[in-house]
């Protein structure tokens, strides 16, 4: 019982990586546009703005979901209001997956 339970709750975890289906090659095809802040390779060449090289892709698609949404505030979140507007969900979770790909 507990096998089939456990094996269950595994599958219920990972679904939402397995439905994601995000493509990386698509998100590396619109950091091209956010290259100037994130640099290409996801290291920023500016101190005040953040590497996103290598980080957690449920992090990086919660934050731009927040921009997009405007939940996200302080710092230097009011510039990034405009810089996700015209993404849509299979935008940001592409750009999520391309950087959190790159190690």
């Amino acid at each position: 019982m507990f096998k089939r339970r456990f094996i269950a709750v595994a599958m219920l975890l990972t679904l939402p990586m397995v439905a994601n289906g995000a493509d990386v090659a698509a998100g590396k095809a619109k950091a091209v546009m956010r290259a100037a802040c994130h640099g290409m390779d996801g290291v920023s060449k500016i101190p005040v703005y953040p590497n996103l090289k290598g980080q957690h892709e449920a992090y990086l698609l919660s934050s731009l979901k927040a921009f997009k949404n405007k939940s996200r505030t302080g710092g230097q979140s009011a510039l990034m209001y405009p810089m996700v507007a015209s993404l849509d969900d299979t935008d940001l979770a592409n750009l999520a997956a391309y950087y959190s790909s790159l190690k």
